[in-house]
């Protein structure tokens, strides 16, 4: 049975709480076991087995009295992007190394209230800046699937520990492609919702027009499970759509017959791994077998992508760590002269490689003479791309895609910030437009490390999107896949 559980999805899950086959303390000492058991990858960075096993039994007392939700009792862990009463909550960084929040994150609240007992924070890249986690101050995390491997970022203790069995479902966030290029990489199931829908209150800001809580977790099924409890209107953040949440398990079984899939061919051309391009080929004929209608489209506005969304992202992130300064918390310098060479030297021995530079970037683009040129500018093509966007879904309902280039890359090969933040090629557009968006497994490559594909729907077509996903899933078992030794 303890195979069963370490990989069973949510539904099974919580039918095996509900059944009293497994209680909720078990099920967390399992995890804490395995999360012990495989510290080398480094995915967790706070475990306090004391505050999950205390969940735990709350967890048990609900469901013996009757009064539980189907989450109640079901093991999560949460990126440390997410502050937490209990647990440190540091966005991987010096700067705030041991600090302890005096609340919840909304969303960590929400799965809370929901019974959902946490089994820590999950490394991610600094602040949440990076695409491989080599950036965070804690060291790298590892992908299960090959040691020499990056298992995507920023959220890449988030998919490593799904896709090492250390957890059944996980958080994540997305400001440019941080759920869904970690799923590709590790071979796991990622889900940005539409940017607005989960609050982002209690999330370390990195880039507040961007930034987007997620799940990652092994089915679009288990993504359902829990979306429905970690979105909902927040008066506390004024980012926060005013829309009530909703069932996202009701389109599962759907099928795709009749729907309309964009394919943008310009995507599957130069540039792209040879394998992948044939795996996304396999999966458009799968769908178009099941009943799809495949359509040829073109996205060129999105093409400017990634040059907008790092002008757009740095400089908001410029505005948003200036709260870093060693006066009101997180890290200060022990040696200074007076105020202003104390927030220096703090910021500088606070703040890793990453985040100087993006800060540096966009202080420079909202400075004096550059606003306009670069910043304004910026804010006007990235309305041009959600326009695009939001044109191309009068004429589709889902859109196909690349997640990455390829597979998982090796530590150090984008050692150059250029090439690292070309790796976000085909996941910022949808991220500068707002869009939801799902990370899928399509297969092995043949050096062993795992395929995926993104769909992307119009603005809060999560639903639609997780059933497009669950009719794939149905059809393979890539998602089904483990990597050897866990």
């Amino acid at each position: 049975m303890e195979k069963d559980i370490t990989f069973a999805s949510v539904a099974e899950l919580s039918r095996m709480l509900a059944a009293r086959e497994v209680s909720a303390v078990e099920l967390a000492q399992h995890y804490l076991a395995r999360i012990e058991a495989h510290k080398d990858l480094n995915a967790f960075l706070d475990v306090r087995p004391e505050a999950t096993l205390e969940q735990a039994r709350q967890a048990d007392e609900r469901i013996a009295a009757g009064t539980a939700t189907p989450l109640t009792g079901i093991p999560i862990a949460h990126k440390d992007i997410f502050v937490t009463r209990e647990w440190a909550s540091t966005a991987a960084s010096r700067m705030l190394e041991g600090y302890m929040s005096p609340f919840d994150a909304t969303v960590v609240r929400q799965l809370k209230d929901e019974g959902m007992v946490c089994l820590g924070k999950l490394n991610c890249d600094e602040f949440a800046m990076g695409s491989g986690n080599e950036n965070s101050a804690y060291g790298k995390v590892f992908n299960p699937w090959d040691a020499n491997a990056v298992p995507g970022g920023s959220s890449g203790g988030s998919s490593s520990a799904v896709a090492a069995g250390l957890a059944p479902i996980v958080t994540g966030t997305d400001t440019g492609g941080s759920i869904r290029e970690p799923a590709s990489f590790t071979g796991v199931t990622g889900m940005k919702p539409t940017y607005g829908r989960p609050s982002r209150l209690g999330m370390i800001a990195f880039a507040s027009s961007l930034d987007t809580a997620g799940l990652l977790g092994h089915s679009a099924e288990d993504c359902a499970w829990v979306l429905g409890s970690m979105v909902g209107f927040d008066p506390k953040d004024s980012t926060s759509v005013n829309m009530p949440t909703e069932d996202f398990k009701r389109h599962l079984n759907d099928g795709v017959a009749g729907l309309r899939i964009g394919v943008p061919r310009k995507w599957l051309g130069e540039g792209l791994d040879p394998e992948l391009r044939t795996s996304i080929e396999e999966a458009i004929e799968t769908y178009r077998r099941l009943g799809a209608e495949i359509v040829d489209i073109e996205l060129p506005m999105a093409e400017l992508g990634v040059p907008v969304y790092y002008v757009v992202a740095c400089a908001e992130a410029s505005s948003n760590l200036s709260r870093f300064d060693g006066v009101r918390y997180g890290h200060r310098a022990a040696d200074y002269t007076d105020i202003v060479d104390m927030i220096k030297k703090s910021r500088n021995e606070g703040f890793g490689a990453e985040p100087k530079r993006r800060i540096m970037i966009g202080t420079y683009v909202l400075s004096h003479g550059y606003y306009d040129a670069y910043y304004l500018k910026a804010q006007k093509v990235r309305r041009l791309i959600a326009k695009e966007f939001h044109e191309t879904f009068k004429k589709v309902d889902v859109i196909i895609s690349p997640v990455t280039a390829g597979t998982a890359y090796d530590f150090g090969a984008n050692a150059d910030p250029v090439s690292a933040y070309l790796s976000d090629l085909y996941t910022v557009p949808a991220s500068l437009a707002g869009l939801p968006g799902i990370s899928v497994p399509c297969g092995i490559h043949s050096n062993g490390r795992p395929l995926g594909f993104q769909l992307l729907g119009e603005t809060f077509s999560e639903a639609r999107l997780l059933g497009v996903a669950a009719a794939w899933q149905r059809e393979t078992d890539w998602h089904l896949r483990r990597p050897a030794g866990y």
